[in-house]
């Protein structure tokens, strides 16, 4: 059974990602399906959105989650965080990673409280994204543990991708933040 959350009930979303469970609200661009970045939660995801393991999350993390991270970070992304802007960083393992620090000080306080989130657009694997919680609701309840009811979201802009794990940077989809700027320091 899915659980329906109020937008404004911050301790029980706190809570219930605290417990491992998976679901579905705003971040700081469109409905994301949201879950502790775990790799159980890994698993539970790529089921819900029949996802190819080939293709991994993006983590929304805090600032200084990020400079803890391990993840060679470019200097100029502490002055452009928080935005809706996503990067794929490398790891010292020769790893990339997609990161974003969002902007919305709700979101990052519920990341302060429970650790990275993994992240993705609310569909299956190649669909178009869902957008609005009244298409939401009839595809995914029974699926997710709980779902953050927002009226007030109405469609919205994924943020801008900039794959920045190796030298030139590019954009690999632009989206709400224009991050021309930053392939300037490629």
């Amino acid at each position: 059974m899915t659980t329906i959350l109020e937008k404004d009930d911050k301790a029980s979303l706190i809570r219930l990602l605290n417990e491992d469970k998976v679901g579905i609200f705003p971040v700081d661009t469109i409905y994301g399906l949201n879950a502790r970045a775990n790799e159980k939660n890994q698993e539970k995801l790529y089921e819900i959105k029949n996802r190819p393991k080939s293709k991994s999350f993006i983590t929304l993390l805090t600032v200084s989650q990020l400079k803890a991270s391990g993840l060679i970070v470019p200097e100029i992304l502490y002055s452009v965080f928080p935005e809706s802007l996503t990067v794929i960083l490398m790891g010292k393992d020769n790893v990339t990673h997609a990161v974003r620090v969002p902007d919305d000080e709700n979101l990052l306080s519920v990341i302060d409280e429970t650790g990275p989130l993994f992240s993705t657009s609310v569909n299956q694997s190649g669909s178009e994204s869902l957008l609005e919680y009244s298409t939401i609701l009839p595809r995914y309840e029974g699926k997710v543990d709980f779902i953050v009811r927002n009226d007030e979201i109405r469609g919205g802009l994924a943020s801008t991708l900039v794959d920045m794990s190796r030298k030139p940077y590019r954009i690999i989809r632009q989206g709400k933040y224009d991050a021309s700027d930053l392939l300037d320091y490629s």
